[in-house]
């Protein structure tokens, strides 16, 4: 991995979360600053939650230029934070924090870099698309607010947690789109019709994700149309049990791989003004994953 030049003039971005040992973000973006030598340096921050706002009043005291926020600190964060962009409002979360000249604006590539993702794929035109959401956590949340935002049709929220997946639509359906999003329980009876009907099917749940990367898809695909794509944000495997039994029906797949590059490429240039080599930071990534 090529290595970045630490000098006095080196501006310094990072992670905050807890824990962040497993954290892939420091080798995709310092090789990218690298590639470009850009005078930046990414480094993890394992932050305590009790911790949190003296981590936040840190990034002016050490004149950081940004960092990323992970688990457990997105909703948290916010209170913290000068600014926040409309969009990181509406999905009630922050992923990425950016420094200028002491004013902290919190903003959310998440959601973004599910969409950028879907655009690589040549999934455009969401208009009218219907989309079925499994699960109703943060992920969720942040890729439904961000299809709403781009024009989605119709939006299905399927959960285990009713009042989240309720909370989800009631955002979109005040803010962004009246009646263009809905809930489901996923244990309904009412999903193969719902999976069936959809042109694009979200697994934002950890299922799947590895060491327990064996275990069968929780939803049958048998009855989606042949032009549907199925998408899982677990990016560990690459191709999950999903992906697997979507692809021997011969449907279209997108990995959670293009959602964790895209939100760090949008993340890279609010930092420095500029776009990074993308295939770089995907093959950074990919390397470490199994097959």
């Amino acid at each position: 991995m090529m290595t970045p030049k630490i000098s006095g003039a080196t501006q310094v971005v990072g992670l905050f979360g807890h824990p962040v040992s497993h954290t892939l973000s420091p080798a995709m973006h310092n090789a990218a600053f690298a590639s470009l030598n850009l005078p930046y340096v990414y480094l993890p921050f394992a932050v305590e939650t009790a911790r949190l706002a003296e981590a936040v009043r840190g990034i002016r005291g050490l004149n950081l230029r940004g960092v990323n926020v992970t688990i457990p600190h997105k909703e948290r964060v916010m209170a913290y934070l000068d600014r926040v962009t409309p969009e990181a409002e509406l999905i009630g979360a922050v992923n990425t924090i950016v420094n200028d000249q002491g004013v902290l604006t919190g903003h959310n590539t998440d959601g973004a870099g599910f969409v950028k993702s879907l655009e690589e794929q040549g999934a455009t035109g969401l208009q009218n698309r219907r989309v079925l959401i499994l699960g109703a956590g943060g992920a969720a949340r942040s890729v439904a607010v961000s299809l709403a935002l781009g024009g989605a049709g119709r939006i299905v929220i399927a959960g285990r947690t009713m009042d989240k997946a309720r909370e989800i639509t009631t955002v979109i359906s005040e803010k962004i789109c009246d009646k263009c999003a809905s809930v489901l329980d996923i244990k309904s009876d009412r999903l193969p019709g719902e999976l069936a009907e959809a042109d694009i099917i979200i697994n934002t749940t950890p299922l799947g994700m590895y060491p327990h990367h064996e275990i069968p898809p929780f939803v049958d695909l048998s009855v989606c149309h042949p032009g549907a794509l199925i998408c899982d944000l677990v990016y560990n495997p690459k191709e999950t049990s999903l992906l697997k039994a979507a692809r021997q029906r011969r449907l279209e797949t997108l990995s959670g791989i293009g959602m964790l590059i895209w939100q760090g490429v949008l993340a890279f240039q609010l930092w420095t003004g500029q776009k990074p080599p993308v295939e770089l930071m995907r093959h950074t990534v990919e390397k470490h994953f199994i097959k």
